[in-house]
């Protein structure tokens, strides 16, 4: 990609998503309430709620409703929604390039089930983790956060300017 388009506008297009990402989130933030969970998210744990009353009466739920209930979770739900953004967040990035040359000098099965369960290894730590943090801090303590974090990427970028880039 540095080829097709010079990193000079790569570098002052994220600057620029940086600032419209932090300038997204700290707004998003100003009209989240200040203390407890959000409404959608008191939302979301309601249906929850209702729906594990409802799948656990043995009555109200046969074979086939639990196997629809899995696909349709599957199909539609956050399980396609992981993948896709797992997958375009690692897609190109400095660990596929490191797979890539480790799987041209060494057994590339090996590689592959190295990578496959680091990468689950990874992930099950950020998923465990950011829960624990969601039950641990308000959303609206992290949109801040997330919003001060992109602004000062973007002050950054625009300081270091395109200049270190020559040399990279």
């Amino acid at each position: 990609l540095p080829n097709l388009i010079p990193r000079v506008y790569t570098h002052y297009a994220s600057v620029v998503l940086f600032i419209f990402f932090g300038i997204k989130l700290l707004r998003d933030a100003g009209e989240m309430a200040k203390e407890g969970p959000s409404e959608e998210l008191e939302e979301v744990e309601a249906e929850l709620s209702k729906k594990d009353k409802k799948d656990d009466d043995p009555e109200n739920a046969s074979a086939a409703d639990k196997t629809s209930s899995v696909r349709a979770t599957l199909v539609n739900g956050v399980l396609w929604e992981a993948f896709v953004l797992t997958f375009l967040a690692e897609w190109g990035d400095r660990s596929q390039i490191a797979t890539i040359a480790l799987a041209a000098q060494k057994d590339p099965y090996g590689v592959t089930l190295g990578g496959i369960v680091g990468h689950t290894f990874c992930t099950s730590l950020a998923v465990i983790g950011g829960r624990m943090l969601a039950s641990r801090i308000s959303e609206r303590t992290v949109a801040i956060s997330g919003g001060c974090l992109f602004l000062i990427f973007a002050v950054h970028g625009v300081w270091i300017g395109s200049s270190s880039l020559v040399n990279a």
